[in-house]
């Protein structure tokens, strides 16, 4: 059974009590939303779903947010799921397409394809009138996962500051615009306001059709990027306010058959705190492809 990056509420409904598919619930509230993503959880969720939390599951001795953890801990992590190499691994999260997606590069990351993403999230699952439940899973069975962790799609805040200095490469910002340009103060204290230098700005709600709150048609998101002045045949690496955002332009080149965007996993969380990182302000930069 193969999946794409995305799958519909139909396709999950159909393969729901099927031992082969892993359901996880990744949402994720930044702090200042003052929301409790595993109150809600428990509260309502997609039956035989599973809470993934980005913020437990990470490296607990890294101060930023959510930084990915080591190659033992999410072989762990993923075992305690119930997940094993050969499980098909479904997420979604109540916004529709946020920490999902994070948690979609995340087994990609570790080596897992066998992943996808829901389409329209628990948004869509309810709108459509499946059922939901309350509570823990039961009768969690664990398994064995054995993570390879694939270098290349992440990367240090050194590589991308390389990657300025040569005046080559492209790095996409999933923000909001108006955060990109510096015109609007950042949610986290301490950041500075702005973008990496050189950096495009293509916020992750292009992504999303505004009628359906579903993610746009294939033929929309290559115009997307290439009015962006985007090539997706060269390198990419996508940033946003801290690595979760930005996985959003992962699973969109992924879609189009680009699968290799990189995510500068600290992103401006880490650039814009330290003082020895380049930082531009104004309006968004569009280049000629």
């Amino acid at each position: 059974m193969m999946i794409d990056a995305l799958v519909t509420t139909k396709w999950l409904a159909d393969h729901l009590n099927n031992s082969n598919v892993i359901v996880l619930d990744c949402t994720y509230h930044i702090t200042s939303s003052k929301r409790d993503a595993k109150a809600e959880f428990l509260d309502r969720h997609i039956p035989c779903a599973q809470h993934f939390d980005i913020d437990t599951i990470c490296d607990l001795n890294n101060p930023l947010p959510h930084m990915i953890p080591s190659v033992e801990i999410f072989s762990k992590e993923a075992s305690n799921f119930g997940i094993d190499n050969d499980k098909i691994v479904v997420l979604y999260d109540t916004y529709g397409m946020y920490s999902a997606a994070r948690v979609w590069w995340m087994f990609r990351l570790f080596g897992h394809d066998k992943v996808a993403v829901l389409d329209g999230g628990l948004p869509q699952w309810q709108a459509e009138g499946y059922l939901l439940e309350t509570g823990l899973v039961k009768n969690r069975l664990l398994s064995n996962f054995n993570a390879i962790f694939r270098r290349e799609l992440v990367k240090s805040c050194d590589e991308v500051l390389a990657v300025v200095n040569s005046g080559e490469g492209q790095i996409v910002d999933a923000r909001p615009s108006a955060r990109f340009t510096g015109e609007e103060v950042e949610p986290r204290q301490g950041m500075r306001s702005g973008h990496i230098p050189g950096s495009i700005s293509i916020p992750s709600s292009e992504f999303i059709d505004k009628a359906t709150m579903l993610s746009v048609n294939s033929n929309k998101l290559f115009m997307i990027f290439v009015n962006s002045g985007i090539d997706l045949s060269k390198p990419i690496i996508a940033s946003c306010g801290s690595g979760v955002t930005a996985c959003n332009i992962a699973i969109s080149a992924f879609r189009l058959g680009y699968p290799d965007v990189a995510i500068y996993d600290g992103s401006w969380s880490e650039w814009g705190s330290r003082k020895d990182t380049p930082v531009e302000i104004g309006p968004a930069k569009i280049r000629c492809a």
